[in-house]
């Protein structure tokens, strides 16, 4: 499984590389977009509780150019090759560390360490009302897995300054990103309530999710999502799930966004 995710990666980096080193200079005027969310999401991976974070928003384009549209499930991502409907580049999430503490449900489970994901992305819009993407990321910290995260968007806009949004997502993801979330070693099993369990690599969830947008001005915008998703394979049947979690996952949000322009170079 993790062959399978380490090739694409390998080649879409080596093309991006040769892309690049043909390019030719890049304006120097930025349109740069920082927000947060406010997120309701649940306590921990498999969780059947719900917690409030923030996370934080960014977005950069080139001075003039029209807004990338961005789903909840996207990671931070800085495009590199931005041709019409086709764009590239560099992404990254960065997945919260699970404390025994967190949850009476975790007790003698140990802790996990904050996971940061770099990776790459592509998106294509066959036509200009539907994005589809693909992110390929690997792990760092708290597990040393690949995950990879499909996703497809209708974008319909309402008005001038509203903007509707949905669609299906599928993730995937190799056993050593699983395990530490969803696995049981022995030692934690004699320390838990939980059999010992191997999370292995495959389909982690399914789902879908919908966003509506407001813009108040060229600067100002909020937001407003929900994200379903379902596990599936390992992740749904690990005890953590079945004996005190769910593999209903849900995250509901409200944000706000700024843009300002700047000169990098």
């Amino acid at each position: 499984m993790a062959r399978a995710y380490r090739q694409p990666v390998a080649l879409l980096a080596a093309w991006l590389a040769a892309m690049l080193s043909a390019a030719p200079a890049v304006a120097t005027d930025w349109t740069v977009t920082l927000g947060v969310d406010g997120r309701v999401m649940p306590t921990y991976p498999g969780a059947g509780s719900d917690r409030l974070i923030p996370i934080p928003l960014f977005d950069l384009r080139q001075a003039g150019t029209p807004r990338h549209f961005s789903s909840p499930r996207d990671g931070l991502s800085i495009g590199i090759l931005d041709s019409g409907g086709f764009r590239a580049g560099i992404t990254g999430k960065a997945q919260l560390p699970r404390r025994e503490s967190d949850s009476p449900d975790l007790a003698g489970l140990g802790n996990v360490d904050w996971a940061i994901e770099p990776g790459l992305f592509v998106e294509y819009w066959p036509v200009n009302w539907l994005r589809t993407r693909a992110e390929i990321r690997q792990g760092i910290g708290g597990h040393h897995g690949q995950v990879g995260d499909l996703s497809a968007d209708l974008v319909m806009p309402v008005s001038p300054s509203l903007t509707l949004s949905g669609g299906p997502r599928l993730a995937l993801a190799t056993s050593n990103a699983l395990q530490p979330y969803f696995g049981i070693t022995p030692v934690q099993a004699a320390a838990s309530i939980y059999p010992a369990y191997n999370a292995a690599g495959g389909m982690h969830s399914v789902g879908f999710g919908g966003m509506a947008r407001y813009e108040w001005s060229p600067q100002w915008a909020t937001h407003f999502y929900a994200e379903y998703e379902r596990l599936t394979g390992s992740s749904a049947n690990s005890p953590i799930v079945t004996m005190r979690g769910s593999p209903n996952q849900m995250q509901v949000g409200i944000g706000a966004t700024y843009s300002f322009n700047v000169k990098l170079f």
